[in-house]
């Protein structure tokens, strides 16, 4: 009875890490829809979606420690409650590049956008699905999974770069847009960094079943912008 209560509990934590994760892709799109837009009220209610992000993830530590504490988990079950503890922090984190967004969005105020977004939303497009199949390779404890999808990171880095020549090639031609660019420059930054991220939760699903850290080979810049 104690073990099917512990499971139970268990479950409970997975199932709450994927709706943080649902909450972090949705905040993710409604960002980047709002820059597009450039609807200021719509980006306002990212702010309200990061509150709600934050406190699911301290709800989520706090469960965990408090398992870990009462239940004294041992190898798997700790690796699980473990892995669930840095896969939340991962999602807060990718939640504040979601915020980050809906900040530049408002900082640019009345200013037009340099050029009609493309790039930018399929990054988010592509960001978030990947997410989205990260968190059921999760769930499922599915490691063939887990090595395939931070490989699709490099598409996400092409359209960065696409986004990055596109817009050098603005500041080259008028020096004077370079405020406005340097705004879709960190947005696009910030989806970058979201995806990278990705990586990290699909080390921990094969850390879970294997005990083994499989470090993907994927780089990124240590400095977060655009917050």
């Amino acid at each position: 009875m104690v073990r099917k209560t512990f499971e139970q509990s268990i479950q409970k934590v997975k199932q709450d890490i994927l709706k943080l994760g649902r909450m972090v892709e949705e905040a993710t799109l409604k960002s980047v829809e709002a820059l597009k837009q450039r609807d200021l009220a719509a980006a306002k209610l990212i702010f309200e979606m990061d509150k709600q992000i934050n406190q699911l993830r301290f709800d989520i530590e706090r469960e965990i420690m408090l398992l870990i504490a009462t239940q004294q988990p041992m190898a798997k079950d700790l690796r699980l409650l473990a892995s669930c503890f840095e896969i939340a922090s991962e999602l807060e984190r990718m939640g504040d590049y979601a915020k980050g967004i809906a900040v530049i969005n408002l900082r640019m105020g009345d200013q037009p956008l340099l050029k009609p977004l493309i790039d930018i939303p399929r990054m988010a497009e592509k960001a978030t699905d990947m997410l989205e199949r990260a968190l059921q390779a999760f769930m499922d404890e599915d490691i063939v999974s887990a090595q395939k999808i931070p490989l699709e990171d490099d598409e996400v880095d092409a359209l960065y770069n696409q986004v990055y020549r596109e817009l050098m090639t603005y500041i080259i031609a008028a020096p004077t847009t370079i405020e406005r660019a340097n705004y879709l420059l960190w947005a696009a930054h910030n989806l970058e960094r979201l995806a990278d991220r990705i990586t990290n939760i699909c080390e921990r699903t094969i850390f879970i079943t294997t005990g083994i850290i499989e470090e993907m080979d994927v780089s990124y810049d240590e400095l977060d912008e655009g917050q």
